[in-house]
């Protein structure tokens, strides 16, 4: 099933393509040889409202079909994405003085989360996600998991079982939510009269200047700006009082939520709205620019790709990422320029990447076929990835990049 639309999904204005990428299989949807006859697609198209400024897709397959009891990403494999998730229970206890008493809800927990550090601390917590295998594995940490998608409803059962929440959490998860309605009306409901919200999401400015169209994948169903998700804040009786950039997830955009009129509002959440501004967020002119730039990206990193293989070099990628999915299928990057994948998720292993169907193989394959050049697919981890190459692949191989453009990195 297809969740198409031809008007914005949250205030149902006229929308404006920005870029269409084409046919699209899942992009965590890692598959068997034996399955390839019933490979899914769909159109990957990016666009954006005037009205609200939400950047979206105009095709979304159904949410049960991304989360399942298959579901790929296991954010517990990142070292850095578990020291971030560290760092956010910490802030919670240094800035805002969490105790035994408060009760934190986490959408979209994954293997773990942020909850993951707060049941390890003792704090009262519930971790809310749709993908039955990871919450599973949550709950083998002794983790509390709802295993079902947030909405209004589930903000009912969470209260009536629990109670309200002192701090909502989540850590890019709402851009997977394609009923942001619902999502927001069940915050404002679970949240206390003094809560706090707390998430954080790829950040669209971010993705328009480094070019990062990668980010552009089926479950990412929104990227947004701070414009945008202060315009679904007012309409559902929320306000954002601050905000902070994070470097998670190739840049993200941290917000500060609360019921209206509880907190002052901080200097930062001016100075990105200036920011905004300044960047012509609503100018047509700046979306027509940065689907130039798609293209240009795509043409320019097979033409590298073609002069390595010129020189009888090869060439693996690092990461079997969702986002690579749409590098490889926008460019049509197949075995002809990659050999294979290395990836440390277990569920990803011994499989095809989606669409151009490239084998994943495990580390230790990849120690023992080392290729000349390795594609970063998991460019937003290049500092914990080049830390644990640098006395391995590092020191005769060469590392190959997309972001901001296609190039070698020296």
């Amino acid at each position: 099933m297809i969740l198409k639309t031809e008007v914005c999904r949250f205030c149902e204005s006229d929308i404006e393509s920005v870029i269409n990428f084409g046919k699209m299989p899942i992009a965590n949807g890692f598959i068997s040889s034996v399955d390839l006859d019933n490979e899914y697609f769909f159109n990957l198209e990016a666009a954006y409202c005037p009205r609200c400024t939400l950047f979206q897709l105009v095709e979304m397959p159904d949410p049960k079909i991304l989360f399942n009891q298959n579901y790929a990403y296991h954010s517990g494999e990142s070292n850095s994405m578990q020291l971030h998730f560290s760092k956010i229970c910490d802030l919670l206890i240094n800035k805002y003085n969490l105790n035994k008493n408060h009760f934190c809800v986490e959408i979209g927990n994954n293997d773990g989360g942020i909850v993951e550090y707060l049941n390890l601390k003792g704090f009262s917590h519930l971790g809310v996600d749709p993908s039955k295998n990871v919450s599973d594995i949550a709950k083998g940490k002794g983790i509390n998991v709802l295993n079902d998608y947030f909405s209004l409803e589930t903000s009912n059962k969470i209260i009536q079982s629990n109670s309200k929440a002192d701090f909502i959490l989540a850590a890019n998860a709402l851009a997977h939510i394609p009923d942001l309605y619902s999502v927001f009306s069940g915050i404002e409901n679970l949240l206390t009269d003094k809560g706090i919200f707390i998430t954080e999401d790829p950040y669209l400015l971010d993705v328009l200047n480094k070019t990062s169209y990668d980010q552009i994948y089926d479950e990412h169903v929104f990227i947004f700006s701070l414009t945008s998700m202060q315009n679904i804040c007012n309409k559902c009786n929320l306000e954002i009082f601050d905000v902070e950039h994070v470097n998670t997830a190739g840049g993200s955009l941290r917000y500060f939520i609360s019921k209206k009129n509880v907190y002052k509002k901080s200097s930062n959440f001016n100075k990105f709205l200036n920011y905004e501004n300044d960047k012509n967020l609503l100018d047509t002119n700046t979306y027509k620019l940065f689907s130039n730039n798609c293209l240009n990206s795509k043409n320019t990193t097979i033409d590298l790709f073609d002069k390595i293989l010129s020189e009888n070099n090869s060439i693996c990628g690092y990461g079997a990422t969702s986002k690579s999915t749409t590098i490889f299928n926008y460019c049509n990057i197949d075995t002809k320029y990659i050999k294979f994948i290395t990836d440390t998720t277990k569920i990803k292993q011994n499989k095809l990447s989606p669409g151009m169907h490239i084998p994943i193989y495990d580390y230790e394959y990849f120690q023992k076929n080392r290729t000349d050049y390795c594609f970063l697919l998991a460019w937003n981890l290049k500092d914990e990835i080049f830390d644990k190459e640098k006395d391995n692949f590092s020191i005769n191989g060469q590392w190959i990049t997309h972001i901001p453009t296609a190039q070698i990195l020296k």
